[in-house]
């Protein structure tokens, strides 16, 4: 038999459910993953739960906006296990992703403010010594080692449009100049970014077309705001898991 952790106003899985916008099935389910502590039991087998288990699903939910449903799960598992460093760590590794994440927002931008007309050639215009590998030419091994990706990658983002590589006459080797490593970097920065292949893949194309910035502008916006949304969640996640590690004692 389950043990509550602490007295207080008897709950009934309806009560805690209704509260949150959930449906009993789902309690039930979150008890099993070790979200909320084990619950007591009536003579009868029902569950009986308390403001402890109300505490530590609002944690949970006031968690998943910042860190993620898996995480949020592990963070709340290790609290009731009692090993609250593991919880610390997590929520650690959370904030270091969101640090990163930024970083990659800021490397998106920098490697956009370099862009301009010239940097890729206009479609139909390459010409016949042009497929020669010159200059700043790199082969998808090297372009794939550099970005921390496999050649694999590089040939998926290839058939979606977002690197268009010419292949050398000899040797029919994939030849990568200059705009399409810039275009592998932003599509590597977008990934980062969480966007998807069809959504990389029109802006890289407009970005081409038109020659600015313009056209990621509006998903640039978009990015920082998601971010700023993530990080102001991890901050009431942060006040709801304490409130609850309170309860605990």
């Amino acid at each position: 038999m389950g043990r509550n952790l602490q007295n207080g106003d008897r709950l009934r899985p309806v009560d805690l459910a209704r509260g949150h916008g959930l449906s009993t099935q789902a309690v039930r389910n979150y008890e099993e993953a070790g979200i909320l502590p084990a619950a007591d039991r009536t003579l009868h087998g029902y569950r009986v739960y308390t403001a402890l288990h109300a505490g530590a699903l609002r944690a949970f939910l006031a968690l998943v906006p910042g860190h993620g449903h898996q995480t949020a799960t592990s963070i709340m598992r290790a609290v009731n296990e009692g090993v609250v460093d593991e919880a610390l760590r997590l929520i650690d590794a959370s904030h270091a992703q969101l640090l990163d994440d930024r970083r990659t927002l800021q490397a998106v931008e920098s490697a956009l403010r370099d862009l301009g007309p010239a940097t890729a050639p206009e479609p139909g215009a390459e010409s016949e010594s042009a497929a020669v590998s010159g200059p700043g030419g790199t082969f998808i091994g090297p372009l794939a080692d550099k970005l921390g990706i496999r050649p694999a990658t590089l040939r998926k983002w290839e058939r979606a449009g977002l690197v268009r590589p010419r292949r050398d006459p000899i040797t029919g080797y994939r030849v990568y100049d200059e705009a399409d490593v810039r275009d592998a970097r932003l599509a590597h920065q977008l990934r980062r970014g969480g966007y998807l292949l069809e959504q990389i893949a029109p802006l890289i194309a407009q970005v081409r077309s038109a020659g600015g910035l313009e056209p990621l502008e509006a998903a640039l916006r978009d990015w920082h705001g998601r971010l700023s949304a993530r990080g102001r969640a991890m901050l009431t996640g942060a006040a709801e898991l304490e409130a609850y590690l309170r309860k605990l004692g």
